[in-house]
């Protein structure tokens, strides 16, 4: 099990830190979001590629991660970065103590959601990931980490299929935000909408893969995204949805 977890992060590492493109390409997109000395909350902060991209346009970033060795991983990697803050702790809709079922060989599906766990055991593209072993972590909510380090300007949300109950513990909009999705698990992506549509008057683009790029040139309420994602185009790959507050929701701080 050791050597599966090591070669697991080893991957992870590899993957998102060695192809210098892709921290260009992080910065050129974040940068619509955020400005320097802007508050970020990365949460599923996995090895930090995102954090790393927010860090270096000058955010002040909370890294959350819940997985020990992972948490550990990120302290080492900023330890000499101080606009970063690792927060080893999952975010949910709740504060206590929630169970992560581990993939050691693919860390980055490690997840506390077991129905989204189960349907893609199921599904195509996931046929060589086993969930090996449960740990029991703390969990925290976004309202929480509000109180403790102020509102952010932007929220990166990657946790495999758990987005949904992390906007549950938010009680107020923030301004702009992102979350993974799948091709094949768009009752996620709708349930997230909902859940941001009822605090406040946001609008969605998307950015497919590991582009890092919108692929929509105008933003569009949540039944047009959802209707775009459904295309069949779109449903060759994974990626992130965006959502941010309309001008006129910004302007009256309407929530």
């Amino acid at each position: 099990m050791r050597a599966r977890r090591i070669a697991g992060l080893a991957r992870s590492l590899v993957i998102y830190h060695a192809i210098p493109w892709r921290q260009r390409r992080l910065r050129l997109l974040y940068q619509n979001f955020v400005r320097r000395g802007a508050l970020a909350f990365d949460v599923g902060a996995h090895v930090g590629n995102r954090t790393r991209a927010l860090a270096d346009l000058g955010c002040r970033v909370i890294a959350l991660e819940p997985q020990p060795d992972v948490a550990s991983i990120l302290r080492r990697m900023f330890s000499r970065q101080p606009l970063v803050t690792v927060v080893e702790a999952a975010v949910t809709d709740r504060v206590g103590r929630i169970a992560l079922a581990v993939s050691d060989r693919h860390p980055t599906v490690t997840t506390s959601a077991e129905n989204w766990r189960r349907a893609r055991a199921k599904e195509q593209g996931f046929e060589g990931v086993t969930w090996d072993r449960q740990v029991d972590v703390e969990a925290t909510t976004l309202d929480g980490l509000i109180t403790r380090f102020g509102t952010p300007a932007f929220v990166k949300i990657d946790v495999e299929g758990a987005e949904a109950a992390v906007i549950a513990g938010l009680s107020s909009a923030v301004p702009a935000l992102s979350f993974e999705y799948l091709p094949g698990a768009l009752d996620e992506v709708s349930a997230v909408i909902d859940c941001l549509t009822g605090l406040g008057d946001y609008r969605f683009n998307w950015s497919p893969g590991e582009t890092y790029r919108m692929a929509a040139e105008t933003w569009c309420e949540g039944p047009a995204l959802l209707a775009a994602l459904r295309q069949k185009d779109n449903q060759r790959r994974s990626g992130d949805v965006y959502a941010r507050l309309s001008a006129e929701s910004e302007r009256t701080g309407s929530t």
